[in-house]
């Protein structure tokens, strides 16, 4: 083998672009639109916060349970005990409000991470794409300089102000937001959402609830707007980055988003993607809004050419790094074709990946618990944790898998060893009738569960497309249910 050394001719080219690469990213701006996704960023997680409170969200996800289900590898994660779990939500309000106002903002912004990521580990049963998108955001966030400038610490630190900044923070939040519109199109490129399910589902059961959902009986309306939603997102978001077609997509965007308030209960996601959606106009519009507002009433003088820029570039460091980070936000969405069964079915690769309303998935079912010597037991999720946690394990493979370990373990606890589980679980995806979701013969306290493949004891679908509503009924029980007294709880 002969290894040949690289010359200067071989190197210049790659030199030559990261050098360009790094001129683009460090072109100097106003620094007015970071400041507003800071701004809009802290009051809608501050708006957020008082939602979690005013619904008693904490009590009822974290405090009024005994189990949950944190991501692999990171069991270490529990919830606090009362009060100190309400104490640790209390610091994301505190900082969303520090972070709003750019107040000692390093430190807010961090503590923001710490305290909402910890709720967002504690728990997989709780998974929301938004929560996960909140997070990818306040990191951009916390590595701008996007207190320099109308906030306390500028304020307070007038050597710090800056009205122009490098392009590379405004260029991550644009880039990141990309990612995520983008793939939220191409992950809706499936046979159920392009024959229009769920989507007819879900309106149909609104129709006299909301009056514009009665424009969805008709067939072309629902796949009007089925395969405008993908276009929208895979079309419409790299428009954002055209000036001549900007405003109208992001106007589009915007009836598209309040839609989804008004119909499906999802939260701050429309109005947080509504307010990072403005960082593609040109970095200082709020002064031209402004501007062009006041000039409604009064003439105003030219504006003024922006300051000379002082705060450092990014360096090549810093470029590896936007480079490292964006090649995980790519890999994770597409990491799903590395498995070969339907990802609406399975849920394997669906974490991560910006399937937001996509699937209309239900199941019902129990866990059976054989002891060695014989005696049975029959456990319904909902009589060990909260209602929330049981839909969504009776869906994903790998809850209902710890949910089987977790029994195991309780009862060991209680005295009986080496108990098998097994999962009688039936699963509606999309309208389908329900089927078998897992092989009912297998013990899933030895079965394992894979993070990178399927798993045989997953049965396949039985249909790819949708067959219509949801059946209606539900085959009996192949055990009668044992008495109160010989369940989990009362096992002795």
């Amino acid at each position: 083998m002969t290894l040949t050394a690289l010359t200067p001719e071989h190197t210049e080219p790659t030199a030559a672009l990261g050098t360009r690469l790094l001129r683009a990213l460090n072109a100097p701006i106003s620094i007015q639109s970071l400041v507003a996704t800071r701004v809009l960023f802290g009051a809608i997680l501050l708006w957020d916060y008082f939602r979690y409170v005013n619904y008693t969200r904490i009590e009822r996800y974290y405090v009024n349970t005994d189990y949950t289900f944190p991501y692999f590898g990171l069991d270490f994660i529990q919830p606090l005990p009362d009060p100190w779990i309400y104490y640790a939500w209390g610091l994301v309000g505190l900082s969303s409000f520090l972070v709003m106002i750019g107040a000692f903002y390093r430190v807010a912004i961090v503590t923001f991470i710490l305290s909402f990521g910890y709720f967002f580990l504690l728990d997989r049963t709780q998974y929301l794409n938004h929560n996960y998108m909140v997070l990818l955001y306040a990191v951009l966030l916390a590595v701008s300089p996007a207190n320099r400038a109308f906030s306390v610490d500028a304020w307070l630190k007038p050597h710090i102000r800056a009205l122009t900044i490098p392009y590379w923070p405004v260029a991550a939040l644009r880039l990141q937001t990309e990612v995520i519109l983008v793939f939220a199109g191409i992950v809706k490129i499936t046979d159920d959402w392009l024959r229009g399910e769920p989507l007819r589902m879900w309106m149909q059961e609104r129709i006299g609830d909301i009056p514009l959902a009665s424009l969805f009986q008709w067939d072309w309306v629902v796949m009007a707007a089925a395969s405008g939603v993908v276009l929208l997102h895979i079309v419409g978001a790299p428009l954002l980055l055209w000036r001549k077609t900007r405003l109208w997509i992001f106007l589009i965007y915007v009836m598209f988003h309040v839609s989804n308030s008004i119909f499906f209960n999802i939260g701050i996601f429309p109005w947080l993607t509504i307010a990072v959606t403005l960082i593609f106009f040109d970095p200082d519009w709020p002064q031209r809004l402004l501007r062009r507002t006041l000039g409604l009433v009064e003439d105003l003088p030219p504006m003024p050419p922006p300051p000379r820029l002082t705060l450092p570039g990014l360096g090549r460091a810093g470029l590896l790094a936007l480079g490292l980070w964006f090649t995980v936000q790519l890999a994770l969405p597409v990491r799903q074709a590395a498995f070969p069964n339907l990802v609406g079915w399975t849920g394997d690769g669906h974490r991560f990946s910006w399937r937001m309303r996509i699937y209309d998935r239900s199941g019902r079912g129990y866990f059976r618990v054989v002891a060695p010597a014989g005696r049975t037991w029959i456990i319904e999720p909902e009589e060990l944790l909260t209602r929330r946690q049981a839909r969504n394990i009776l869906t994903r493979p790998d809850l209902i898998h710890d949910f089987a370990k977790l029994l195991e373990s309780e009862f060991a606890r209680k005295g009986f060893a080496d108990v098998a589980v097994y999962g009688h679980i039936r699963v509606s995806l999309n309208g389908r009738p329900m089927q078998d979701f897992v092989d009912s013969e297998v013990d899933l306290t030895k079965a394992g569960y894979n993070l990178f493949g399927p798993d045989d004891w997953v049965l396949p679908i039985e249909t790819r497309a949708a067959d219509g509503l949801i059946a209606d009924w539900w085959p009996p029980l192949p055990l009668q249910k044992p008495d109160p007294e010989a369940r989990l709880q009362a096992a002795n």
